[in-house]
């Protein structure tokens, strides 16, 4: 993978954590164990600090960075959707921020919350737990449902699964040429999308 030293400071990641290959680290960033940062995710840490506390998954396309001196934090749990971008922000344990969304300088997202997908989070923005944040610019709409919650809760540990099925089983091949008779799928996880949950 990709990982750059600037000015001395090195990316420190976690052994139990995985990385996928295409993902870039720059600098100060700091990966604590059993997270899952996927493909093409970007965390430059070439102006403030980026830590990812235990059990953080950074999906596809994400990008983190932070202004100097500014830290961007993700706390224990926290799961960030596919093609997120964080700047400056800290997000609270076992929040989840949703594909597309964008949360700006010094916003904190309060735990076990939820962004929804695409929403604009304005700098300076904070929610108390549990909210349900939507929109653009972002507001509180209600209080999350404790199965709302166990849900996103279920989804952040088949992230801390798939990291260790990354270690155990992930490796670059040559594609196949055709679809081989009786072709396996996965049955590692039950979970479904919270509208068929």
């Amino acid at each position: 993978m990709p990982v750059y030293a600037i000015e001395n400071l090195v990316p420190v990641i976690d052994p139990s954590s995985y990385v996928h290959a295409t993902a870039v680290l720059i600098g100060d960033v700091i990966i604590g164990a059993n997270c899952y940062v996927g493909p093409n995710a970007a965390l430059r840490g070439d102006f403030g600090r980026i830590i990812l506390e235990q059990g953080c998954n950074v999906q596809d396309n994400c990008v983190i960075h932070s202004f100097p001196e500014q830290d961007c934090v993700v706390e224990q749990d926290g799961h960030i959707g596919h093609g997120a971008v964080l700047h400056g922000c800290r997000i609270g344990r076992n929040a989840l921020v949703g594909m597309n969304a964008v949360i700006m300088d010094k916003a904190v997202i309060g735990s076990e919350s939820l962004v929804a997908a695409t929403t604009f989070v304005k700098s300076g923005f904070e929610c108390p737990p549990k909210s349900l944040v939507v929109g653009s610019p972002a507001s509180v709409k209600r209080t999350l449902s404790e199965k709302e919650i166990a849900w996103k809760t279920k989804g952040t540990h088949e992230y801390q699964i798939l990291t260790q099925r990354c270690h155990d089983s992930m490796r670059e091949v040559q594609p196949l040429h055709a679809v081989q008779p009786a072709r396996p799928r996965f049955n590692a996880s039950h979970h479904k999308p919270k509208d068929e949950a």
